[in-house]
């Protein structure tokens, strides 16, 4: 009769625990929230309704708001600062497969650049500095990195921070306006694979046209 009891206890527990959050769909979900008020106006009990938690609970997986604003930059910033690192590899840069694996991963976090769009802009907000932190070193990174691919291509060194901006605005602002895309193209489903693609492939033309032999010619072109 106890082990009858005991087997029924276990069991419902383990339904219980089923039917609970894992840590990535609470992850998923602050994101998302954070993306669409901004991490400021996103309290810990919104979460917790949107997730069907009581707050105490969703303490039970993160401490505080900012461990989990923490996480999700931890989780969404430190594949893309990895892949900036490993991007230009023996003296070459490799855009296709660069770009292939940061489209996939933004593809599957699609409201982090929005997140990250909302926080940048509000400059008052408690998550730009926290934001800073990511987002300082991915600068370095990256200008490290096309500091070494563009002295070839004829880029001086005082347009490095140009250039690397423009080169993050075009990557990210695909997905910071995935909504106007939407509302602009009702039958272009932008996270459709054929569409993220064609997207690889665009920016693939456009980094090597920027960064390729064509500008070291048009440019000695122009000094002729």
């Amino acid at each position: 009769m106890v082990t009858k009891m005991a087997s029924k206890v276990r069991g419902a527990k383990s339904v219980v625990e089923a039917s609970q959050p894992t840590r990535e769909l609470i992850l998923d979900a602050a994101e998302r929230l954070f993306a669409t008020h901004g991490v400021d106006a996103v309290a810990v009990r919104d979460l917790a309704r949107e997730l069907g938690l009581t707050a105490p609970s969703l303490y039970n997986h993160f401490a505080s708001k900012q461990a989990l604003y923490d996480a999700v930059l931890e989780r969404g910033l430190r594949p893309i600062l990895d892949l900036i690192r490993e991007s230009w590899k023996g003296g070459q840069l490799r855009p296709e497969e660069t770009l292939d694996r940061l489209l996939r991963h933004l593809a599957q976090h699609p409201h982090l650049a929005q997140l990250l769009q909302r926080a940048l802009l509000d400059e008052s907000s408690g998550g730009a500095a926290t934001l800073a932190k990511w987002l300082g070193p991915m600068y370095q990174e990256g200008v490290r990195v096309l500091g070494a691919a563009a002295e070839t291509a004829g880029w001086d060194r005082e347009e490095l921070p140009h250039l690397a901006m423009a080169l993050f605005g075009m990557v990210f602002s695909y997905f910071t306006n995935l909504n106007a895309v939407r509302a602009l193209a009702p039958r272009h489903q932008p996270l459709a694979p054929r569409q993220l693609e064609l997207q690889r492939q665009v920016l693939e033309k456009a980094v090597y046209r920027l960064l390729g032999p064509q500008r070291i010619s048009s440019k000695k072109g122009r000094e002729r």
